[in-house]
């Protein structure tokens, strides 16, 4: 299958491929593997949509067999190992890097989508942003890599704000990366910044009661699919 062909499907640009047509009398099934809320998954809306404005309607004459991690990033190789035993004709990904980490330790031959905010081939998935090689391919944000400039846009948002607070998920593959880059920002904006760490529901909400005790006047909440 083409890079641009699989692409297709995140964003319903292209047709689905016609060897896989071909191929399979039953609809052919697409896994889709995130490591949030399904509630939260803004980007199966868009992958639906996409999908139906070529023609493929969830079914009717294709099959979306859908895995949440809810947030609990330790669950995603076994999802993802799931997914593959449903024998699927392509699977996509989204939800950070660790989401498409996951399909890639699946050791699966079929094509994986990806949507991620960081670089793939810092991470292994790909070998080289214009020939991705192997069976994997996709679409990066970068978003985790532009905690600098989202702190020094905070800063000029909020020009009167003395103390910066930080909220960051340590079980994100990237929280190491991004809390290096937000102390550097925060040095060379010369801020006070106060950092806390949060993986689930109950320690935001106690990270929040904790910016608020120390009164953090201005907030950035690090790039993570589960926040």
């Amino acid at each position: 299958m083409q890079r641009r062909q699989f692409i297709a499907l995140l964003g319903g640009a292209a047709m689905w491929p016609l060897a896989v047509r071909a191929q399979q009398s039953a609809p052919p099934v697409i896994g889709y593997l995130h490591s949030g809320l399904e509630a939260q998954s803004v980007p199966l809306i868009g992958f639906r949509k996409g999908l139906n404005e070529a023609g493929f309607v969830e079914g009717r004459n294709i099959e979306i067999q859908k895995r949440f991690a809810e947030g609990h990033y330790d669950r995603l190789p076994a999802l993802a190992s799931d997914l593959v035993n449903q024998h699927i004709a392509v699977l996509a990904v989204a939800g950070g890097v660790q989401t498409a980490l996951a399909a890639k330790s699946a050791n699966i031959t079929v094509p994986v989508v990806f949507a991620i905010g960081s670089d793939p081939v810092q991470f292994g998935l790909v070998e080289s942003l214009n020939r991705p090689g192997g069976n994997m391919t996709g679409v990066s944000f970068f978003t985790t890599t532009l905690e600098t400039k989202r702190l020094g846009l905070l800063s000029e948002l909020v020009p009167t704000a003395r103390t910066f607070g930080v909220l960051v998920n340590p079980k994100n593959e990237t929280a190491e990366n991004q809390l290096k880059d937000i102390a550097q920002g925060a040095l060379a904006l010369g801020r006070p910044i106060t950092i806390l760490k949060a993986t689930n529901e109950l320690e935001i909400e106690a990270a929040f009661v904790s910016f608020e005790q120390q009164k953090i006047e201005a907030l950035l909440v690090a790039s993570d699919p589960y926040f």
